[in-house]
């Protein structure tokens, strides 16, 4: 298994698309960067200081005026309301929710690229992985060694593991190195508050928790890795039931920004909460942020995607193990 694995992995390096990705990654960062710089520049300037407080209660003052608006649905009022709540919530405490620091620009960078960018990094390679055996021709010599079809196709699954983890630890420590010459690389230990739990009757702060940022950091790597190994999972599947690379990647990418949209969409769509796509944000239950669809619960949207990961992994491997190859 382990020769299977190194194979795999070198064909894997051979392609270079995991360089590519690392230079995607390290570009976006660099933007995100500069553009979480010009923000920061422009609420000094616009504000004349570069105290928290008096930030977060201007942001508290603009949401108030906003809910006096008219033309703002009830949903986005219930939103607006939360935000303020949680907004106090820091201000009462006197926690800065935006400590600058290079571990706060990670923490936000993870938040902002769960649901997309992350997963659409690891489609790349997980949606190659057994479509293009066929279309290179290479998938009879492959099934021809005396090695039995699922733990060859167990040693691509954990091929993708291992480079799901990478891409993941890329967008790290990128993130980390590149946002640290600008914001600096200290505020590992600035406090942090996670727990907010969005209800019926509004923001229910009873749960709150008050942690440190490398603590809220390990919590946020572990669901970007675990919802990474979803979309993975998911792509390899794909790659093994289509043959065409760009088919897959097309068909994963669709449900993606399906996703993407539908989570701002479904509120009254009950079912909707059933879909993996629409459970792929699972760092906004850490931040107290409200779900896309009401009830919607950590556990509850870690439980849906567990239930996706094992049907698709059990389709992946029926089928590679049965189908004909010609």
């Amino acid at each position: 298994m382990s020769n299977l694995i190194q194979n795999e992995m070198m064909k894997l390096i051979s392609k270079k698309r995991l360089v590519v990705i690392a230079l995607i990654i390290g570009v976006l960062v660099a933007l995100f960067t500069y553009a979480q710089f010009k923000q920061v520049q422009t609420q000094r300037e616009k504000l004349g200081t570069s105290d928290w407080r008096t930030i977060v209660q201007k942001q508290i003052v603009d949401m108030t005026n906003r809910l006096s608006s008219t033309g703002i649905s009830d949903e986005w009022k219930k939103e607006i309301k939360i935000s303020i709540k949680q907004e106090q919530y820091y201000l009462d405490h006197d926690i800065n929710p935006t400590a600058p620091g290079a571990p706060t620009f990670v923490r936000i960078f993870l938040e902002n690229s769960i649901g997309l960018f992350i997963p659409l990094m690891v489609m790349v390679i997980a949606s190659d992985l057994v479509s293009s055996e066929h279309g290179l021709g290479t998938i009879k010599l492959l099934l021809t060694r005396p090695v039995k079809r699922w733990k060859v196709l167990l040693s691509k699954y954990f091929t993708l593991i291992l480079a799901v983890s990478l891409i993941v630890a890329i967008a790290g420590i990128l993130s980390y190195v590149i946002s640290g010459f600008v914001f600096g690389f200290r505020g590992w230990g600035a406090p942090i508050l996670t727990g907010f739990n969005v209800t019926n009757n509004g923001l229910n702060t009873s749960n709150v928790k008050l942690l440190s940022l490398w603590q809220f950091l390990l919590m946020d790597f572990g669901l970007v890795w675990y919802v990474a190994v979803v979309v993975g999972t998911l792509s390899f599947m794909l790659s093994v039931l289509i043959r065409s690379t760009a088919a897959g990647m097309g068909v994963m990418l669709a449900a993606l920004i399906s996703g993407a949209i539908l989570s701002n969409m479904v509120s009254s769509w009950q079912s909707a909460k059933y879909l993996f796509m629409v459970n792929l944000q699972l760092t906004d239950y850490l931040a107290g942020n409200p779900p896309p669809i009401e009830g919607m619960t950590l556990a509850f949207s870690m439980i849906v995607l567990l239930i996706w990961w094992a049907a698709a992994l059990l389709v992946s491997f029926l089928v590679f193990t049965k189908k004909d190859v010609y």
